[in-house]
């Protein structure tokens, strides 16, 4: 009876110790084979990449590959500024690869009582607040705003005035001429600031027609100070003047 009881026993053991060698085998793999050898981040404009990789990798044990793909498979990446989401991936066994998904901003208005600029995406929705300036994205000045909320529009009574805005804005990102400030005036005309060039626009009438004209002038401006009366533009009508500071 005795001699059956420790077959048995070692028929149960055995399975035991193999499974127990193969966890064994498997963290071994796991820390010594899985190592962080090099970290690829895509999609980023804002941030360089080292700061992106600082975010990412934040802990004692982020010098494995598997761990970093794991965790952020179970929670989300940090919360960055201007930045919507990332999605954190691994090729085996020593790369993590970091793709950005960054907002889509088209301007900022200034809040004077809060020493804040509230930036805005194609929608018109104020997607980020900061003290920031982001150089390539136009100050719009000259609208009564005061203050705003997260994810929800730029509070302007004028609803038709925040589409035009929007169009302005989406145009010239389109066409690759986006001024350093968008002053909008109390008679309802655009005036866009390009260093010493300024463009008016008068009206949002044609403003899409009128931001393509100035997608041909402006390169030819170079250099030069002035203002570029685009105003009275229409189809039937093209006069376009620059009236030259000396």
């Amino acid at each position: 009876m005795k001699k059956k009881r420790r077959k048995k026993k070692r028929k149960l053991l055995a399975p035991i110790l193999i499974f127990l060698l193969v966890i064994a085998a498997g963290a071994f793999v796991a820390v010594k084979v899985f190592t962080v050898k090099h970290v690829v981040v895509k999609g980023n404009e804002r941030y360089e990449d080292e700061a992106i990789q600082e975010w990412v990798l934040n802990d004692e044990y982020s010098w494995n590959t598997l761990y970093v793909y794991l965790k952020y498979q179970f929670q989300e990446p940090a919360v960055i500024p201007f930045i919507d989401t990332m999605e954190i991936s691994m090729k085996p066994p020593h790369t993590i690869e970091i793709q950005v998904y960054e907002k889509g901003l088209l301007g900022y208005v200034y809040l004077e009582s809060l020493g804040q600029n509230a930036y805005f995406d194609k929608d018109g929705i104020v997607v980020e607040t900061s003290s920031e300036v982001i150089e390539g994205l136009p100050r719009i000045s000259g609208l009564s705003v005061d203050a705003v909320v997260l994810y929800e529009p730029l509070p302007l009574q004028d609803k038709q005035l925040l589409k035009n805005l929007l169009t302005l804005t989406q145009t010239l990102k389109k066409y690759e001429i986006v001024p350093e400030q968008i002053a909008y005036s109390e008679d309802k005309t655009y005036r866009l600031e390009y260093g010493s060039v300024e463009a008016l626009l008068g009206s949002a009438q044609n403003v899409s027609d009128k931001v393509l004209r100035l997608s041909y002038i402006l390169p030819k401006l170079e250099g030069m100070s002035g203002r570029l009366h685009l105003e009275g533009w229409t189809e039937n009508t093209t006069d376009i003047s620059f009236e030259k500071r000396e």
